[in-house]
């Protein structure tokens, strides 16, 4: 677990270690969720730090530590390209109809 890529390590010019996302599940069989992001020199530390700072009070059974250069993201200004065309499809939304009383919570 303690593996390291060049992506993860500081720069000779950046001196600052890498940035970490941290994802915690809190129960088993529930999806991870993300809950921040901390600067560790490897991915050891990394889920220590997360682990010290995200979980203090057991909050945890699972963390995952991602180097943030490892994820690659849709750009927020292109959302049209990757999101419009589902405002077209209302069927795929259960709005066709009325909930019963007894299940009105949903």
């Amino acid at each position: 677990m303690s593996t390291s890529t060049d992506s993860t390590k500081p720069s000779s010019s950046n001196k600052e270690w890498p940035l970490w996302e941290v994802f915690v599940r809190s129960k088993a069989g529930l999806d991870h969720k993300h809950c921040g992001s901390l600067h560790a020199a490897d991915a050891t530390m990394a889920i220590q730090l997360a682990r010290d700072v995200y979980t203090r009070r057991q909050e945890g059974v699972s963390i995952w530590v991602v180097p943030s250069s490892a994820i690659i993201a849709s750009d927020p200004a292109q959302k049209d390209i990757y999101f419009d065309p589902m405002a077209d499809k209302v069927y795929r939304h259960p709005s066709f109809y009325e909930l019963p009383a007894a299940v009105d919570h949903m």
